[in-house]
């Protein structure tokens, strides 16, 4: 049996991450329906979770948004910041903008609402797992739309609204300066018509089976597409690469 063959029987091993005890005795359970995942560890806060993540360097962090002591946004940078290479899948009831754009800027892998069906969630934990980003269709469109809204003219002398964004760090996010996003690092060279024809694909959430599908191409070229975008847009992963091409205006 080839080395391939041997990692794909190994489990995928999960930490899940949630302040409420009878939400996590039903992921629990319904995780354990599937021979290859795993739950190796629980916290009930974002503390608890930076120390269990180092602890049991886990495959898979399952993590809520909202939680006692530390948020789970918070929790996913400082996990990322020492060096785990466990991916975050946030697992929320919330999905409202702010609290997206938040997970994916802190580093998460995926985003899901809790009253996902449990097919999606072992969905997502493959892909995932597997090196793919996982949005939910109506997730990556809100996504979309935040970064492509235009603001109206004149909106320089309206009044401030409300409901203003928010950084991650409580700084407010100039519209202005949004609208005109310069890159924060420069491209190696331009994308080519079928790598954005890719990028906007995951953009919109699809693995790299279901992109090979969808243009008609085999999984290798689309894997290399993937590769040649990441290192154009000199990002590390696909959701880097989703939300800085929405940043960028790219697609």
């Amino acid at each position: 049996m080839s080395e391939k063959e041997n990692a794909q029987l190994e489990p995928i091993r999960i930490l899940l991450v949630e302040d409420h005890k009878l939400t996590r005795v039903s992921l629990k359970m319904v995780l354990k329906r599937q021979s290859d995942l795993v739950v190796v560890g629980e916290a009930e806060n974002g503390e608890e979770a930076i120390a269990m993540a180092e602890k049991l360097q886990p495959d898979i962090i399952l993590m809520d948004v909202g939680m006692p002591v530390m948020d789970g946004i918070q929790a996913s940078r400082k996990i990322i910041e020492k060096g785990s290479t466990g991916k975050i899948i946030m697992l929320t009831q919330h999905d409202n903008d702010q609290d997206i754009l938040a997970s994916l800027t802190a580093g998460a892998s995926g985003y899901c609402l809790k009253d996902v069906e449990p097919e999606r969630l072992y969905m997502a934990i493959r892909t995932v797992h597997a090196g793919d980003a996982w949005l939910d269709s109506a997730i990556a469109g809100k996504v979309l739309r935040n970064y492509l809204k235009e603001p109206a003219v004149g909106s320089e002398n309206q009044a401030a609204d409300p409901h203003e964004e928010m950084t991650p760090a409580g700084e407010k996010i100039d519209k202005v300066e949004k609208k005109n996003f310069e890159p924060d690092r420069p491209y190696a060279e331009p994308l080519s018509p079928r790598e954005l024809e890719v990028l906007t694909l995951i953009v919109d959430g699809l693995s790299n089976q279901e992109i090979s599908d969808k243009l008609i191409i085999s999984l290798p070229t689309t894997k290399t597409h993937v590769r040649n975008i990441l290192n154009k847009l000199a990002v590390n992963d696909r959701t880097q690469a989703a939300v800085h091409a929405m940043r960028r205006g790219i697609v």
